[in-house]
Parts: structure tokens; C-alpha cells; sequence
């Protein structure tokens, strides 16, 4: 914990009371620099947030402050107060708490445009989720289920999968069972979302189903899976690369209007973000440790 210079917004920019911070398992890459994006030392994690607007730059129209809005920020989200480009802020509504809206950016984000915008879910699909219990994971089981689809999930013990199963998924996988004789005896899987990679995605592909389309979404287990080409070709199958960060640099607008649909699902009761742990900020390294190993279910959330 350190005290550093109050920070100003500059033109297009907010300066934020940060109220909340989710944590996602991205910022233990961070930590170890091997995140696809690393910020420049020394840095302050925290990729999205809530608060209440403090202060506006300059060319900022729409907000005011002490609006309640949330951020996808990408890092600088653990400490009292930020500055964000206003492109990556959107308005929180009033039926919705700061950890909420801490909590949902990333991991709802992710599965809806990942399973919409990409994978083209269909009602009736069979979906599998793998590491169902986590914030990205369990975010999915719910959109899936939202979607229409034939949600299984994956998960390792009894209380996550019980946590998956309220969610909407209709089949529960230990993760100590067989994945692919177990998802085979199920009919196999349309789309997979695959949070795991290692041995449960190997697995996974060799139980999707011709035609099917496979998203390695994280690599929990520390094992990034080399996907054979020969197999894609005689299975018809589609493997789409999906990262919400770089729709962030390319298409911010996509990833704003995905979030705003999200927040009015929630506020109409279709969603329902689940906090497993809210930690205050100088437990950050207990909210970390939960992610590491793999013992949260839900999203872990720091209040500031």
C-alpha cells in the first residue's frame, strides 16, 4: 500500500471515487508479467471499477459530477481515486450497487460477447462451460441458460457445482470425472467455453460436436493447449480466439453497447451477479489468494 499525488483528468477523462474494484484472475498475470497486456511499473491493478465521479477533463458531454458509473479501466482500479478515458465509462443505474457494478463488466462482458457476437449461440445448443464456478465461467452458465441453450457445466466439488446448477445449468461435471466420456454420454457439445485450457480443454475437443465452435476463454490451470489443425479440418470444427481487452482498443463501442444491454437485464432481474467474497482494500492480497487458488466461486470484489 503506498501514498501517491492525487491524479487529474485530462481532456476526454474522469476522475473517479472508486467505491468498488473486481478482481479477475488476469491480475495474477499481471503480478507475474505474463498477462498479454502488462501496464508499465511501477502500476496499480484493478481492471474494472465503480465510483462516483469527482472531477471532469475537458470535452467531456453526458456526465456530471457525482454521477455513479462504472468503468472497464484495464488496471489502475485498486486505490481511492482514477483517471479513465470517458469512452470506457458508462452510467450505472440506480438499482444497481457499486460491487455490482465492480463485479459484472468483465465476466458478463465476456460471455455475452463471446457467446452471442462470436460463437453464435443458438437456442436449443448444447453448451459446455468449463471452470463453471468462477466469475467468467458462472457468468456463462447464466447467459447460456438466458440464451436458450442446453448449459453443462464443469466444475471441481459439490458446492460449485451446486453454485453452477442455481445458475440455470442443466448437467453438473465434477472435475475429477471423466470430462470427455461424461460429455459424450450427454450428446457431446455445440459450443465450449473453455476457462481451464490443459488436459480439460484437450478433453472438451474431442467431445465437441462436428460443426461445433470452441472458446478458449482463459487458461486456469497454466496450460495453454496446442489446438491440432488436422482435427479442426476433419470435424468441421471453429476455434474462435476471444479477448474482451482488445475489443476494448478496437471496437470500444461494441464492448459499451454489450454492457448497457447487461445492466438492463440485471435491473429487469434476467441476471444475477454473484458475489462470492467483498473484501475491503487492505485484503486485497486474501481476494488475490482466493483467485490463485481457485477456491472463489462467483466474482471477489474490493470495496474502497
Amino acid at each position: 500500500m503506498a501514498e501517491i499525488p492525487a491524479p487529474h483528468p485530462g481532456p476526454d477523462q474522469v476522475l473517479l471515487d472508486i467505491r468498488a474494484c473486481g478482481l479477475n484472475f488476469a491480475d495474477l498475470l499481471m503480478q507475474k508479467g505474463t498477462y498479454q497486456e502488462n501496464p508499465a511499473l511501477p502500476a496499480t491493478l484493478g481492471m474494472e471499477v465503480s465510483g462516483v465521479i469527482n472531477a471532469l477533463g475537458e470535452s467531456v458531454d453526458g456526465l456530471a459530477i457525482g454521477d455513479r458509473v462504472a468503468v472497464f479501466c484495464g488496471h489502475g482500479g485498486l486505490a481511492d481515486q482514477g483517471v479513465f478515458d470517458v469512452a470506457r465509462t458508462i452510467r450505472l443505474p440506480d438499482g444497481m450497487s457499486f460491487e455490482q457494478g465492480a463485479a459484472f463488466q468483465i465476466a458478463y462482458g465476456t460471455a455475452h460477447m463471446a457467446l452471442d457476437h462470436c460463437a453464435r449461440l443458438q437456442p436449443g445448443e448444447t453448451l459446455l462451460v468449463t471452470g463453471a464456478a468462477g466469475g467468467t465461467g458462472l457468468a456463462a452458465v447464466e447467459i447460456g441458460a438466458l440464451m436458450g441453450a442446453r448449459v453443462i457445466a464443469q466444475a471441481r466439488g459439490a458446492d460449485k457445482l451446486a453454485v453452477a446448477g442455481a445458475a440455470g445449468a442443466a448437467h453438473l461435471i465434477d472435475g475429477s470425472d471423466d470430462l470427455r466420456a461424461r460429455l459424450l454420454d450427454l450428446g457431446g457439445a455445440d459450443v465450449v467455453y473453455d476457462t481451464v485450457g490443459g488436459e480439460v480443454f484437450r478433453a472438451a475437443f474431442r467431445a465437441t460436436n462436428p460443426g461445433g465452435r470452441i472458446l478458449p476463454i482463459g487458461f486456469a490451470s497454466g496450460d495453454v493447449p496446442q489446438i491440432p489443425a488436422n482435427h479442426l479440418l476433419v470435424k468441421n470444427l471453429t476455434v474462435i480466439g476471444f479477448y474482451i481487452g482488445g475489443y476494448m482498443k478496437f471496437r470500444p463501442e461494441a464492448v459499451v453497447k454489450t454492457l448497457k444491454t447487461l445492466m438492463e437485464w440485471c435491473l429487469l432481474g434476467r441476471l444475477h451477479p454473484h458475489i462470492g467474497h467483498s473484501l475491503p482494500l487492505d485484503r486485497v492480497a486474501e481476494g488475490m489468494e482466493l483467485l490463485r487458488t481457485r477456491k472463489a466461486t462467483g466474482k471477489v470484489v474490493i470495496t474502497i
